[in-house]
C-alpha cells in the first residue's frame, strides 16, 4: 500500500448529493499541489458533477449504480460509508469528509448517527473518543452530545468533565495554547434561575467546573447560552477577537444555531480526540439542489484549508 501518511484525504459524500460537487468546486479554485491529496471517491461520481483541472489520485469504490441526484438509497449510502473506512484504512495526515445522509446510510445497514461516529468506530485506540468541535476563526464551540433527540440529552459530571479535559489536550497539543479560556452553556434557560427552571447547573455542572477548575482549566460557571453567545457573535461580525477560546454547548442546536447564524458557509466541522482529525463542511447533502450546480463550495474550501494550516 502506498504511504498516505503526509497527504489529504477527501471523500465525496453521498453520490446523490452535493459532495463530489463542492469537492470539484473546492479544489478547483484551491489550486493546490495534486501531490498533497488523495480522492477516495468513484469516477463516474466526480464525472457526473465536473470536471477537476488537476490530475489528483482517485482511490477508487465501487459503484456500479446509476448516480440519481436528489435520491435517497441504500447503495448510496453503501459507498458513503465505504469510501470512509478506506480513509481511516490509508491513514492519511488528514481527513475531509464531503456530507453524507445518515438516512441512506441507515438504509445501507451501517447504524451509525454521523461521520464523526463512524470515524471514532474506525479509528479510536486506547478509550479515545472522537469529539465535534464547529470552528469559524476563532470562534469555536464543542458539543457535549451530539446527534441524539433533545430528551436524550443526559450531562452528568462525568461526561462534562471527560470532554473539557479531551478540548484541553487538543488546544494544548494541536493549537498550542497553553491554557485556552472555555465558557460553559447552561443547559436550562437563565441558567436554571438557581433551581427553579431545573436542577442540572446546581446539581451536575457546577460541581464538575469546581473539579476540571482544580485540575488547572480555565472555564466559566454554566452561563445562559443566549445572552453568552450575543456576545460572541457580535464580536465575531465586527471582526473582533472572541472573548473565550472555546464555548462549550450542551446539545447541538444550541451550539449550531450561533455558529451557523455568524459564520454561515465559514464554518468548518472538526473531529477532535482521534490521532487523525478530520474536516467537513458544516452542512448537509442538500439533495434538493444536487445536480444544478448551484451548491456553494466555501465550507468545502474552509475544510480543506484547515488541513493545511
Amino acid at each position: 500500500m502506498n504511504n498516505y501518511s503526509e497527504k489529504i484525504a477527501i471523500t465525496t459524500g453521498d453520490p446523490n448529493g452535493i459532495g463530489a460537487e463542492i469537492t470539484i468546486k473546492a479544489l478547483n479554485l484551491l489550486n493546490l499541489p495534486p501531490k498533497d491529496f488523495v480522492i477516495i471517491s468513484n469516477s463516474k461520481i466526480l464525472n457526473t458533477y465536473g470536471k477537476l483541472n488537476n490530475q489528483y489520485e482517485i482511490i477508487e469504490i465501487d459503484y456500479p449504480e446509476k448516480v440519481e441526484p436528489g435520491i435517497v438509497s441504500a447503495s448510496a449510502g453503501d459507498f458513503a460509508f465505504k469510501a470512509l473506512e478506506k480513509a481511516c484504512e490509508i491513514r492519511p495526515k488528514y481527513i475531509v469528509t464531503a456530507p453524507t445522509s445518515k438516512e441512506a446510510m441507515y438504509l445501507a445497514g451501517h447504524k451509525f448517527n454521523g461521520q464523526t461516529e463512524v470515524l471514532e468506530h474506525f479509528l479510536a485506540r486506547s478509550g479515545q473518543k472522537a469529539e465535534m468541535l464547529f470552528v469559524s476563526k476563532d470562534f469555536r464551540i464543542l458539543l457535549l452530545t451530539r446527534h441524539c433527540a433533545l430528551k436524550d440529552v443526559n450531562i452528568t459530571p462525568e461526561l462534562l468533565i471527560e470532554k473539557t479535559e479531551r478540548l484541553r489536550s487538543y488546544f494544548q497539543n494541536k493549537l498550542y495554547m497553553r491554557k485556552p479560556s472555555f465558557a460553559l452553556c447552561a443547559l436550562n434557560p437563565h441558567a436554571g434561575e438557581h433551581g427553579i427552571i431545573g436542577k442540572e447547573e446546581e446539581e451536575i455542572m457546577i460541581p464538575a467546573v469546581e473539579t476540571l477548575r482544580k485540575r488547572g482549566i480555565n472555564i466559566t460557571n454554566p452561563l445562559p447560552a443566549d445572552t453568552l453567545f450575543i456576545g460572541g457573535v457580535q464580536k465575531y461580525l465586527k471582526g473582533e477577537p472572541s472573548p473565550y477560546d472555546c464555548y462549550i454547548a450542551c446539545y447541538h442546536d444550541q451550539g449550531l444555531i450561533p455558529i451557523k447564524a455568524a459564520a454561515s458557509e465559514k464554518t468548518v466541522n472538526m473531529t477532535i480526540g482521534l490521532d487523525i482529525i478530520r474536516t467537513s463542511p458544516s452542512h448537509g447533502t442538500a439533495f434538493d439542489i444536487t445536480g444544478k450546480d448551484i451548491a456553494n463550495p466555501e465550507s468545502m474550501i474552509e475544510a480543506i484549508k484547515a488541513c493545511l494550516y
